[in-house]
């Protein structure tokens, strides 16, 4: 590790100076002794891995630092070294204010970043795509079954459907059934040698098109106006993305989500838009098959001019990553969160851009950010965001304080202001030069606030909507996520976890809790891998499993 952070032998960490407890990297059994810059006891009980115990003995009431800001105070007295846990520490943290100051940044050092590069997809409005893909659009779920006719009649004649690895099992177990295999003995079968799950490149008929994917969606209609709108603005963020070289646009017709408003979010994020766009609206054709027939045609026709689209180099500055965390323990936010923010530090000095969503997680970390933000409209807009979203929780009897998950609080990550500070550090220390509501899109290099929920997909969905053409996703338990038209990098917290799910992730940043790294290194491989991953030359694992997530999110209510 580096920074501020103190460790004893890799058995136990103090991730700031100002922190008043420290975070167990190992099972610490009772009677275990603690020696620590003054401090000398014995741990009175077990402290689990990744949890937490204080430096000395709190009151009913003390408050306990964390990442050097306030996470949390006492419900009741602890002993030094007990164990931290709901039972006996709640959620607080300190309202922020405007101050007017901004943070002083040191930039790191790029100079051996200066000049590399990566291999995109050049488009015409000056981005550049890490992918090349066709999307299938539905304005409104009533055109969902549409949506999946026309995937089975073009996935598969196209090259683009993967093997089924489970059909090979499932035709072993019709074998072995009918051969008199007892069922007990069938509930034991294993997986049978499998192809691959990627079809091979050489077998599409369009080899220069990464894709056609369909965004199947609940929305459209039946909800508020603001809904309808805003699911128009997400789906124009996704046609006018540089990783989509056009769109096929289904409607039924009669739904509160209109061509004229898709068009208008499309001219609002890309004003000399001139991708192919196809629209279809089923009750002006009358019969299916026409209105099918139409639909599948022109996306053929538009997939031929998607494959005349190449590869060629691009500066790191067109890099836009969407940070995201889920599944979070605690290690998050000592080992790959931490990675993760000098990745956005040195994208940022390279005048890149970077995306930190999930407003719910960044409880208590307000006054870092507003001092960050470069002018004081963008840290009032981002303050103002905040309280309107937590309010609006409330309302609905709910809480930013809510937020952790059964799974976060087993794992170390007991209240929320443990949770967001753990998480912020995904945007590293540099200046933040837009506040974005959803679902805007970003426009300005550098750090950028993007608001959405906690929830990974729905907010992953929402950073690539913005413009994100990569997305480095942390973990600490595990999680399959993935993105229709941008490759999401799945880096886990602890070596255990890479170990156990090694199908499903592509990074490890384990390494940094064992010593083996700093968090400067590991964000070093990290960048590394963004660069193989945006020209093309690795396939992240979420991209070889087809883990096609799209939610898009609701705030209105449903009429």
């Amino acid at each position: 590790m580096s920074g501020n952070t103190s460790t004893h032998a890799h058995l136990y960490v103090r991730i700031h100076p100002k922190d008043n407890v420290l975070v167990a990297l190992t099972d610490l059994s009772a009677g275990a002794s603690i020696q620590f810059e003054g401090h000398s006891f014995i741990l009175p009980g077990p402290v689990p891995a990744k949890h937490k115990f204080p430096l000395s003995d709190l009151n009913t009431g003390d408050p306990v630092f964390m990442y050097g800001v306030l996470v949390g105070r006492t419900t009741r007295p602890v002993p030094q070294g007990g164990w931290l846990h709901t039972d006996n520490l709640k959620n607080d943290n300190t309202a922020p204010v405007l101050s007017g100051k901004q943070t002083v940044w040191n930039a790191p050092d790029i100079t051996r970043w200066a000049n590399r590069t990566f291999q995109g997809y050049h488009r015409s409005d000056g981005s550049v795509g890490t992918a090349n893909y066709w999307l299938v659009v539905p304005l409104v779920f009533c055109e969902n079954r549409n949506l999946e006719r026309m995937r089975e009649a073009l996935l598969g004649e196209l090259g683009y459907l993967p093997q089924q690895p489970y059909t090979a099992l499932v035709r072993q177990l019709k074998a072995q059934w009918n051969s008199g295999t007892p069922t007990e003995a069938l509930r034991q079968m294993g997986m049978p040698d499998a192809a691959t799950n990627d079809p091979s490149i050489s077998s599409r008929l369009f080899p220069y098109v990464d894709g056609v994917k369909f965004l199947a969606h609940d929305g459209g209609c039946g909800c508020s106006r603001q809904d309808s709108d805003a699911l128009c603005g997400l789906l124009a963020g996704y046609i006018t993305h540089p990783n989509v070289a056009g769109a096929t646009v289904l409607s039924l017709g009669c739904q509160h989500a209109q061509f004229d408003i898709l068009q208008k979010e499309i001219n609002k994020r890309s004003p000399g838009f001139d991708k192919p766009l196809y629209c279809f609206e089923q009750q002006q054709f009358g019969r299916g098959d026409a209105f099918m027939a139409a639909a599948i045609s022109a996306t053929f026709a538009g997939l031929t001019q998607a494959n005349e689209c190449r590869r060629a180099p691009a500066p790191l500055n067109k890099l836009c990553i969407g940070l995201e965390c889920g599944g979070s323990d605690g290690f998050s936010g000592i080992s790959a969160n931490p990675a993760l923010g000098h990745v956005s530090d040195l994208v940022a000095a390279l005048g890149g851009s970077i995306i930190l969503a999930e407003f719910p997680e960044l409880l208590g970390v307000e006054q870092d950010l507003c001092d960050r933000c470069t002018d004081t409209t963008s840290a009032q807009r981002f303050l103002q965001l905040m309280h309107d979203y937590n309010a609006r929780a409330h309302e609905a009897g709910s809480g930013f304080d809510m937020n952790p998950s059964p799974g976060n609080i087993r794992d170390g990550l007991i209240t929320d202001a443990i949770k967001s500070a753990g998480a912020a550090k995904k945007g590293g220390t540099s200046p933040v030069t837009d506040v974005l509501d959803y679902p805007d899109k970003v426009t300005r290099p550098g750090l950028n606030l993007l608001c959405t929920p906690g929830n990974d997909v729905e907010s992953t969905t929402a950073e690539v909507a913005a413009g994100a053409n990569i997305v480095l996703f942390t973990t600490g338990l595990g999680t399959p996520t993935g993105n229709p038209i941008a490759p999401v990098v799945k880096i886990t917290t602890n070596t255990t976890l890479f170990e156990k799910m090694p199908d499903i992730h592509d990074l490890n940043c384990g390494t940094i809790i064992s010593g083996e790294e700093t968090i400067e290194q590991a964000a070093e491989n990290i960048l590394n891998f963004v660069i193989q991953a945006a020209s093309g030359e690795i396939q992240v694992k979420a991209v070889q499993h087809g883990q096609d997530d799209f939610i898009a999110w609701k705030r209105g209510i449903s009429l």
